[in-house]
């Protein structure tokens, strides 16, 4: 289950709307015979491949798969009826698949073919690759990373409208990878109109196109910010409210003739705006600014995993502070410190992945 853990990461970045799921086949003699990842969206899914590598081994074999396999048509046939043809004797699977059209059918199918089917083996581990994926099928929204970087003494900028760079070069690097394996990555209005990002994937290979969003309730974005400039990067999603829409319907136009996609949910607020997401195919965004977006996602309770950058530099009384609502990385699970350079970075789950 382990290798087949291993072959599931080769996904990242690269499955949604569909989950990262990776396959083993093994002998009963032990031997490894086959193995697979489901790579993109529309192409075999991880089991196929692994029975294409074994062929005629997989005849009285093991299959291992990080989630149970489907048993409905979509892009793709059902895995269930090739494990089936091929003879597999027995499936371990680590996880059930949430998905409507799979929720234990997959298992139940091969039960009633004879096949004995195992579920729970490394379960965790394979809950944790998939959090994206399953908080997308299940909550109806993407799995949202909260990103920010402060100085020793809790400071994110030397003064309110001042773009401070913080962190190093090698923490540059890391957040870099980050943005390469998240479907999109979001930032407020006020970091929009101070830092002008650019927001792409910088130093770091990324395959498939980076999603942007930008909160922006005043629709306050200019149509000629940089980011317009990168729409071969990745589309530029503008979240407002109905309201704004209504009384500032030219300034929507002239962002989408820029190359925006202007979305106003029906309900304001921070919830509405990410549950429209998933339909833009983004499972998981990274948050990375500023304080005020921050605070209004923790408040709202949506806020599923935390990265805090720190460099040792102090910015003093009149920087910026970071606005952490009472909140401890004491309190993070599965936390780890790293060091990144001069900096470090600490970061964990707010709940317990399930």
């Amino acid at each position: 289950m382990e290798r087949a853990l291993e072959c599931a990461r080769r996904g990242l970045g690269r499955t949604t709307p569909n989950p990262i799921v990776g396959a083993c086949i093994v002998s009963d003699e032990g031997v490894v015979v086959g193995q697979g990842a489901h790579e993109r969206a529309g192409e075999p899914h991880a089991e196929v491949h692994a029975l294409e590598e074994a062929g005629a081994a997989a005849t009285g074999a093991t299959l291992y798969c990080t989630l149970e396999p489907c048993s409905h048509h979509g892009r793709t046939g059902p895995c269930t009826d090739r494990i089936i043809a091929a003879g597999i004797r027995r499936v371990v699977a680590a996880m059930e698949d949430p998905f409507p059209q799979v929720n234990g059918r997959g298992i139940a199918r091969l039960r009633e073919q004879g096949i004995e089917v195992v579920v729970g083996v490394q379960r965790a581990a394979a809950v944790r690759l998939n959090q994206p994926f399953l908080t997308s099928v299940r909550d109806g929204r993407p799995f949202v990373i909260l990103k920010a970087a402060a100085s020793i003494d809790g400071r994110i900028s030397a003064r309110s409208g001042m773009r401070t760079q913080i962190t190093s070069a090698a923490a540059f690097r890391r957040a870099q990878y980050d943005r390469a394996w998240v479907d999109a990555v979001g930032i407020g209005s006020e970091t929009m109109l101070v830092d002008d990002p650019l927001l792409t994937v910088r130093e770091v290979y990324r395959e498939r196109p980076l999603s942007r969003v930008i909160f922006d309730r005043r629709l306050r974005t200019e149509p000629r910010a940089r980011v317009f400039s990168t729409l071969a990067d990745g589309p530029v999603l503008i979240l407002t409210t109905q309201a704004m829409l209504r009384e500032a319907g030219a300034r929507a136009a002239a962002l989408e003739r820029a190359g925006a996609t202007v979305i106003a949910p029906p309900q304001e607020g921070i919830a509405a705006a990410l549950s429209e997401l998933p339909a833009h195919d983004v499972q998981s965004i990274l948050i990375e600014g500023g304080s005020a977006l921050h605070a209004a996602v923790w408040d709202a309770k949506r806020a599923d995993y935390v990265q805090l950058f720190v460099a040792p530099t102090a910015l003093g009384e009149d920087g910026v502070p970071l606005d952490n609502r009472a909140f401890s990385t004491f309190a993070l699970f599965d936390r780890r410190v790293e060091v990144l350079g001069p900096d470090i970075i600490i970061e964990g789950y707010v709940h317990r992945p399930h």
